[in-house]
This record gives C-alpha cells, sequence and structure tokens, in this order.
C-alpha cells in the first residue's frame, strides 16, 4: 500500500510525566502550547475524556482533564466536559473519578460536565446513519483526551477511537450490534464507522493519557501499566500512528489503522510524522500487553437491554444528566 504524498509531515509531541502531579500539569500544558492551536477568546471548546464508567484507571485521568481545561479558560475559551459513557451519565462518572475535586483545585469548578446527547443524524461510508451529539458538532474545537487502554475489539483504544465517545446514548451499543463484524465490498464495517465520526466533527486536537494505562485487557477490566506518557498532535490519526509504532504493532493487528490506511488518510503511515519533545527512546512499552485474539465487535440482545437499562436507570436517578 502506498501512502499518501504530503507537502510536510504532521507532528505528534511526546512528554515523559511519571505521576499526576504538578509537573504532569506543567508538561500537558507545555505539549498544547507547542501545538500552536489557533484558539481565540470566546471559541466554543468541547473536552472530550474517556468516561467510560465509575473506575479511575478505565478512565482519562481528573488531573489531566483539569488540566486542560484552566489552560483553555486562560485563553478566553467556553470549556465544556463532555462524553457519552457506557454505563451512567457523563456527570456521575465525573464525580466517582474525583473530576468535581480537581476542577475546583484548578480554579474550573464552573466548566460544566454533561452526557454528549441530542444526536444529529449524519450519513456512514458503507450505508446508514449514525447519531452524533450536536454538542460535539456545534463547538469550535474539540480537545481530545484518550486514555491509553487495551481493547477487547479493536486491540489497543487511542486517540480516533475515544471520538466514539461523541454518539449518543444508546446509539453506541446499536452500532456495534447493527454494524459489527460485518463487511461490506471487502470492507469492515464497524472501523469504517469509527473513521467516518472524525470526518463529521470540528477541528480535533488530542492530548493522549498514558502516564498509568491499561493494559492486558480493555476497554475497562485492564491492569495498571506505567507508559509514562504524555502524547499531543493536531491529527488524532497520526498521534494514534505514532503510539502504534511504539507499541510494536502492525496494520493488520489493529482494525482502525488498517481502515485508515486503506483509506490513504493523513498521518496513517508513520513515514508522515515528525516526533519532537522527548526521545522516542525514553520511553518503553515493551511490556505492554494486548489481546491476542479479538473478542466481536456485535453485542448480543442481552448486552443491548442491560447496557439500554442501565443508561435509562442512571438518566432517571437524582443527579442524573
Amino acid at each position: 500500500m502506498s501512502k499518501p504524498q504530503l507537502s510536510s509531515r504532521i507532528n505528534v509531541t511526546l512528554a515523559k510525566a511519571g505521576a499526576y502531579d504538578d509537573g504532569a500539569v506543567r508538561k500537558a500544558a507545555a505539549v498544547l502550547d507547542f501545538l500552536d492551536i489557533p484558539l481565540a477568546s470566546g471559541d466554543r471548546v468541547l473536552i472530550k475524556p474517556n468516561l467510560l464508567r465509575a473506575d479511575v484507571l478505565t478512565c482519562t485521568n481528573a488531573t489531566i482533564i483539569a488540566a486542560v481545561c484552566r489552560y483553555l479558560l486562560d485563553k478566553g475559551c467556553r470549556v465544556t466536559v463532555g462524553d457519552s459513557p457506557g454505563f451512567g451519565t457523563a456527570k456521575g462518572i465525573a464525580k466517582s473519578i474525583g473530576l468535581d475535586r480537581a476542577l475546583e483545585s484548578a480554579g474550573c469548578a464552573s466548566v460544566p460536565v454533561m452526557t454528549l446527547d441530542s444526536p444529529v443524524m449524519k450519513p456512514l461510508t458503507c450505508g446508514g446513519f449514525i447519531g452524533l451529539s450536536r454538542h460535539a458538532l456545534e463547538a469550535d474545537y474539540i480537545v481530545n483526551l484518550p486514555k491509553l487502554k487495551a481493547h477487547a475489539q479493536m486491540r489497543v483504544t487511542g486517540a480516533v477511537k475515544n471520538l466514539f465517545g461523541c454518539i449518543s446514548g444508546v446509539r453506541k451499543a446499536f452500532a456495534h450490534s447493527r454494524y459489527g463484524d460485518k463487511e461490506r465490498n471487502g470492507i469492515q464495517v464497524f472501523p469504517s464507522l469509527v473513521a467516518d465520526i472524525l470526518t463529521h466533527l470540528p477541528p480535533v486536537v488530542t492530548l493522549m493519557d498514558g502516564i498509568t494505562a491499561m493494559h492486558v485487557r480493555g476497554p475497562s477490566g485492564g491492569r495498571e501499566f506505567p507508559a509514562r506518557l504524555l502524547a499531543a498532535s493536531a491529527s488524532p490519526v497520526a498521534l494514534d500512528t505514532a503510539v502504534y509504532s511504539m507499541l510494536g504493532v502492525s496494520p493488520e493487528e489493529i482494525p482502525l489503522w488498517r481502515e485508515l490506511q486503506r483509506r490513504m488518510a493523513p498521518g496513517a503511515f508513520l513515514e508522515e510524522i515528525a516526533l519532537s519533545g522527548e526521545d522516542i527512546g525514553e520511553f518503553d512499552l515493551s511490556g505492554f500487553m494486548l489481546p491476542a485474539t479479538l473478542a466481536p465487535q456485535t453485542f448480543n440482545p442481552f448486552r443491548l437491554a442491560v447496557s439500554t437499562a442501565k443508561r435509562l436507570w442512571a438518566r432517571a436517578a437524582p443527579g442524573g444528566s
């Protein structure tokens, strides 16, 4: 497969941080500064962390989320934190991982945390439509804050896969049920759906939380791995490609990477990337364990029913949103 020709390489910047402390906060701000994002006062910015479920290791760390909120508020932006969790509400999960305390400590207590609802139907390359949250579509920028994790269905989840959370509510589970493990004209439909999401969104800037990553299994229930990594790029595709290469995997092992290369997406080939910041040799990801075999992408009817019931229960509970 030949790669697309670019006039210049896409930057991915790396920073090393051993703990979620003031040093990590400073490094997060430094790598975002290095990207020179053209933010203007009053820009509406959606911060999109991974708030999958009420578990600290599973989610983007609260310290990093709060640090990025503070960074954007200091730029004069109008900031919202949002995700569409698999179980519960964004506000409830945020509280369970200490985000309310982290925001208060950073002077950002006024930043709202919302579940990404209000779907707008957008077309998919392989046919059909998906409901993306109006809150994501109407932002001027999305600052994407994925957690580096193993993933049972996609092998590893990073920047592009984290945007799957822009699908509203139970539609994520329906997407798995309707499109998982299907092929059309030789194309795997579910990875194509995930790749399509990026084409509908406003500009996406990514800062990956890999300080304490999750390996062995995922997107939940895995083990801690001290990757000590922060990585940032104006291209979520390029950031993923850089991290995939650091993990020593190939496109044949990562369904989403394979689909992005098939599309010739800019940043999907290592030769298109320029690394900056810490030297790549400073990071040792050799012990990061990924699933040897992938689980089905399709949710069975029972799992779909449970996901729907839990989401409805969480929204009906006091404080649900």
